[in-house]
Order: C-alpha cells, then structure tokens, then sequence
C-alpha cells in the first residue's frame, strides 16, 4: 500500500556538516557526539553510523541498554560512554559489550573500582562531578571525600573527569564561569587523564570551556544552542504532510475543540494529518504555524490527536487544495521557533516525534559545503509571523 501521512525527511549529510562544524569549533579537543534517546528521535543506527563516517570515535548515550544496541551497530572501535552509570546488576553486560560508565557517586565508583580488582586490569571510566546542577554527579562532600582517599579510585587510572553546564545558552551569564572554575580546580585536584565540560552550547562558549573533550548533542540535530543569536548549525529535519480538506467558514462560526476559535471574518481552513498523537504538542493550539511556499499559515483552533486546522486564508487558492504540500517543521518553521511557539525546547519537539510519520533519510555525501546557510533565530521569526498573520 503506498504511505499516504506525513513525511519526516532527515538529511544525514546535515548532521554529518554539524559535527564537522562543531570539531572545528573545538579546536583541538576531540569532539564526541550525544545520541541517546535513539539520537534524539531520529535513529541511532543510521546517526550514529554517519557521525562515525564523519571521524566521530566517542559516543555518550543515557541507559546501558542503548549503549549495548549502539555497541552492535558501531562494532569494537568505537569508544561507548553510559551517562547514567553502573550498577552492581550490569557489571557483566558492560564488560562483555566494553561500555565505559560515567560514574555519578561514590557509590558507583565503589563498584566499578571492585570490578577492575577482580578483573585484574584497569577499567576506564569517566567520573561526574556536580558543579550546580544538583542532578547526577559526585556533591562537594564527596569530591572531598574522593580527594582525600584516592584508594578510592584503585583500578580506575587513568580515569576521565566531566561536569554539565547549566547556563550555557546564555554566554553573559555569571555562572558559566563560576562552573568552569570550579570544574577547573577538580582537574587540577583530582589529575583526570581527559576532562570535559561542555555540551552544545558550550562549545560556542569557546576553547576555555573545551578542556580534552566536548560532547554535543543538539546541535547535531540542527537546533541552535543560543536562541538569541544566528544558528551557525545545518537544518536536519523536515515534516511535510498533505491537505486533507479545505472548507471556507463565516462569522460567527468556530474551529475545533471547546470553540477556542472563532471566525472574524469569512475564512479557508485547511485541515491536516497531523495531531498530539505524532508529537504535535497541544500547546502549540492557535499558536503554531506551518508553511505553503515558505508563505506562514497560522494554526486554529485546538490540536486534536490525529490533525491540525489552519487558516489558508490568505495564500493562494490554487497553491493550497486538498493534496497540496504544507511543511510543518522546516524553514520557515524551524525547530526552534516551532518549539517557542509551544513554550518548550528543540529537545522535547525531537523525542516527540511519533511513529507513524514515513521517515525518508538523505544521505550523506562525504563532502563539506562551504556555502552553508544559516537560520533566522526563533524570536525574530516568531515575529516575523506574528506581523504576517495579522496583516
């Protein structure tokens, strides 16, 4: 049966210019690259095997589970780091598919450190330690204890040392410095074999905060790290879907759920298969927009679980019947200002794609593109729309 829903195209070769992007960035750190949550959504073993294309040789996902799915997809060269730690349950898993623990307590550290006595050799590992976020990581009370009894860390030399930013995507805040002296101090305390701090966001903080290694995640993905300037990164996803109805309305009469919209004036509604049950968040209701042409059309009306209505008024008659293409992520609709639109973050839009779109992935090419474009940022196309729709 040939596929009638939406289409989520993914374009391999923008990741693999991201990535190339940011190892420039890095300057000399190795450059890791984030794909947990099958790669935020968009599938692991076609990501994670392009960015190994790329050059890429360290990989961080969050559960044991995906990092033993990955070992199979990237085989023995590659370098697997599981965000979350081990447990004393996993030690076997993760030494038979040689995944490298972050170690978030003294806890785990214990563990891993037991399993490297009885193993009689040295297990690597990378040690996480808090400097704000009040997530995972080693607290100040057991960094110092961890300092003061370094036998604590027999069978773990040479280890690594990590910490997570917190306020990166915003360059002038305080505390962005405050974290890097502070994980600074660690190193020099602690003497890790490699260290890293930042994410995407701080690889554009600049090389103080690159130490040995960074590790992106979303802008690998095509979404800008900072908001509120230009997004240096490559577009990767877009969602198209087709027209299923278009009725014209008059005053007074409403569009959807609960009434939430009312027609002003006489109005072409265009209905679309897209709803909450693919990830289009509902509260993106009479706040989204998708686009004809790069022309913006404004969602009206709640979002219901399996389509969208959207005011088509003002585009052309002949450019928006029913089969006719509307994008519903991609420029003009980037990631971004999609995501500011529904009040959340590029993140949650990603891992809330659904199942049901037909994903068409775009290969890589192996070449770098000098002419890349960048995308307007999300509050000044947030605007732009905002002045187009009410025209």
């Amino acid at each position: 049966m040939e596929p009638t829903g939406p289409v989520l195209t993914i374009d391999l070769e923008a990741i693999a210019r991201n990535y190339r992007r940011l190892r420039d960035l890095a300057a000399g750190a190795e450059c890791a690259a984030v794909v947990k949550a099958n790669a935020y959504n968009l599938g692991i073993e076609r990501v994670a095997s392009v960015l190994q294309q790329t050059g890429c040789r360290t990989f961080f996902v969050a559960t044991l589970e995906e990092g033993v799915a990955l070992r199979s997809i990237l085989g023995e060269r590659a370098e697997i780091l599981i965000l979350n730690g081990v447990g004393e349950r996993h030690l076997a898993c993760s030494l038979e598919h040689r995944l490298t623990p972050v170690l978030n307590d003294l806890g785990q550290i214990e563990t891993w450190s037991a399993c490297a006595r009885r193993q009689g050799r040295p297990l690597s590992s990378i040690i996480h330690v808090d400097t704000g976020m009040s997530r995972l990581g080693l607290p100040d009370e057991e960094i110092r204890l961890l300092r003061h009894d370094p036998a604590r860390l027999a069978g773990l030399e040479p280890f690594g040392l990590m910490s997570h930013l917190l306020a990166c995507d915003e360059p002038q805040n305080e505390r962005n410095d405050q974290q890097r002296k502070e994980f600074a101090a660690h190193c020099r305390n602690l003497r890790p074999a490699r260290a890293s701090l930042a994410n995407s966001a701080g690889v554009l903080l600049g090389a103080p905060y690159h130490f040995d290694l960074v590790r992106p995640g979303i802008a690998l993905y095509g979404s800008n790290p900072r908001p509120a300037d230009l997004n240096p990164f490559s577009e990767v996803v877009r969602l198209t879907a087709k027209i299923l109805q278009v009725r014209h309305i008059d005053p007074p009469q409403t569009v959807g759920y609960d009434a939430s919209w009312s027609a002003r004036r006489p109005t072409r509604i265009a209905t679309l298969p897209v709803g909450y049950a693919d990830g289009y968040l509902r509260s993106l209701s009479n706040r989204g927009f998708c686009a004809f042409d790069d022309i913006l059309a404004p969602i009206l009306g709640r979002i219901s679980m399996d389509l969208i209505t959207v005011d088509i008024t003002e585009l052309p008659e002949e450019r928006t019947l029913p089969g006719s293409e509307a994008t519903i992520i991609g420029h003009p609709v980037t990631l971004d200002s999609l995501a500011l639109s529904a009040g959340t973050i590029a993140y949650e839009i990603l891992t809330s794609l659904g199942p049901r779109y037909r994903r068409v992935y775009r290969p890589a090419t192996g070449k770098s593109n000098a002419s890349d474009q960048t995308e307007p940022d999300a509050r000044s196309l947030r605007k732009s729309a905002n002045n187009e729709t009410s025209a």
